[in-house]
């Protein structure tokens, strides 16, 4: 009997799994905090050289300077009195406007002019991060299971998260972020798949968008608590200390029955699928256990140890999975391309935030309307709307502003949604052999798009429209590419790489 239709006589949604759900989500808002506080802590407020200032007109009985009315002092179309003389080094130091912000990074570190290209230097290591993490502890958790890694992600992310709050260096700083951005990519991705894993084909879907809508609320409520702390040490420290409170998970989440099987330890995983039935209140009978403990006596055939080369190995397995890493990597690169432009809104940077948040919301809302119909379908269309949209702004002229903005957030919008979307396709296309594998895989390809993002605006001094022409194409490039792609919507999750290429037949079951 495959786990499939285990799930099916257990529950598929039962109360084990909306408990399960429960301790997947919380972690969310805390990995949506870490992905976008740079946005405030690495902020660059107005500045100043001591050694130039204060201007003239500063200097007047009287009279003070606004700081919220100066343009940043090395802006390069900032006006000239804004500068000081030698922009290439300040001698007299920095003051800073506190009128937004008490500290950042930037600050504290003096990084602007000649030393402003550390603070990017510094979100690209971040990043890069996440790539290593989605690489490393993939693969890890294929061979020591989805719990394992993820408990090891909140503690380090915990403790390397309050210990950011303590650098004394900003490259010390670097080094802590970098190892925060590892355990992103572990807790994300393996608390996804070890939901996915134990849901009912009818109901797995939720596994990706649930855990979307929490990650989207920690989007949301980050504007609300960077707005109510202004220091970067003390908003760091916010963010971080409460990682600590999900030690006891130790003690409640469960490990992936499924996991089980596939790696041969069925008397663990009937266990496990026991506990569950009856949680569920659908205990197994006594025929079910026999013909699962039948199976498992059967000889079985020793199986060789899958890697990342598996991926790609065979024909159809290499097409799949060459499209879905490349549907990760452009849905992260939009993704970013356009949250990294938040500024342009000329707005309270806090509310632009919660603008961005809530976007999100409707995106991740309208999936759960169009998954259930066909994965394929859905990636293609909002693929194609956020790839449309960001080219439309090109034909905008400068001075319709609002609508150049509106179409990018319809991007955003789409682009959202697409991302949603390529969570729970990538983990029904790779079989259970290389599931976590594939999916680490597509998560590294993700990272490097983010990593390669804000260099992409650096198109502008070529042409100020070349970065909406790359986030408009790219997404259209991934809709055609969609189409060779499998639909899996309401059929069982393959569980070997012969089922995928054909030479095994799949246990494929369709629900209505």
């Amino acid at each position: 009997m495959k786990f499939d239709d285990v799930l099916n006589r257990i529950g598929g949604f039962g109360r084990f799994q909306k408990t399960l759900y429960i301790w997947i989500c919380l972690p969310q808002i805390l990995l949506a905090f870490h992905m976008f506080v740079s946005i405030f802590t690495s902020a660059v407020p107005p500045h100043l050289c001591l050694s130039a200032w204060p201007p003239p007109a500063a200097q007047e009985p009287g009279l003070s300077y606004n700081f919220s009315q100066l343009e940043l002092a090395c802006s390069p179309g900032g006006p000239a009195h804004a500068r000081p003389s030698n922009s290439s080094g300040c001698q007299g130091g920095w003051e800073y406007g506190k009128e937004i912000f008490h500290s950042t990074v930037v600050t504290e570190w003096d990084l602007v002019c000649e030393n402003a290209s550390l603070n990017n230097i510094g979100s690209s290591i971040y990043m890069s991060g996440l790539l290593v993490g989605a690489v490393l502890f993939g693969a890890l958790a294929d061979k020591y299971g989805r719990r394992t890694i993820i408990l090891v992600g909140l503690a380090l992310q915990a403790v390397f998260g309050v210990g950011a709050a303590f650098a004394p260096t900003f490259y010390i700083y670097i080094v802590l972020r970098f190892v925060v951005g590892t355990t992103i990519s572990a807790v994300i991705m393996n608390a996804f798949v070890l939901g996915t894993e134990w849901t009912g084909l009818k109901h797995r879907m939720l596994a990706g968008i649930i855990t979307d809508y929490f990650f989207g609320f920690g989007y949301i409520l980050l504007a609300g608590v960077a707005y109510l702390i202004r220091d970067w040490r003390h908003l760091q420290l916010a963010i971080s200390a409460p990682g600590f409170l999900f030690i006891f998970y130790i003690w409640v989440l469960p490990k992936s029955a499924r996991w089980l099987m596939a790696n041969q330890k069925n008397e663990e995983a009937l266990d496990l699928i026991r506990k569950a039935a009856l949680v569920n209140g659908n205990p197994l009978t006594n025929d079910i256990e026999l013909q699962q403990e039948h199976k498992s006596g059967k000889p079985v055939v020793e199986q060789r140890k899958h890697t990342v080369i598996d991926l790609v190995r065979t024909p159809k397995m290499r097409r799949q999975s060459l499209i879905v890493f490349y549907l990760w990597f452009v849905n992260v690169l939009v993704y970013y391309g356009l949250s990294l432009n938040i500024s342009d809104f000329g707005i309270n940077i806090y509310l632009t935030q919660f603008i961005f948040g809530l976007v999100e919301m409707p995106a991740r809302t309208i999936t759960l309307f169009t998954l259930n119909r066909s994965r394929r379908i859905s990636q293609l269309a909002f693929l194609t709307v956020g790839g449309l949209a960001c080219l439309m702004t090109i034909f905008i002229p400068d001075d319709l502003s609002i609508i150049r903005t509106a179409l990018a957030m319809v991007g955003k919008f789409g682009i959202t949604a697409s991302l949603s979307i390529i969570y729970v396709y990538s983990a029904e296309v790779f079989p259970t052999v290389v599931r976590q594998s594939g999916i680490g895989m597509g998560s590294m390809c993700a990272r490097a798009g983010g990593v390669i993002a804000p260099i992409i605006y650096l198109l502008k001094r070529h042409s100020q429209n070349a970065p909406m022409v790359v986030f408009g194409l790219c997404p259209l490039v991934g809709a055609a590419l969609t189409m060779l792609l499998p639909e899996t919507a309401n059929k069982a999750l393959p569980d070997t790489i012969e089922e995928v290429e054909g030479t095994i037949e799949s246990e494929e079951k369709f629900e209505p």
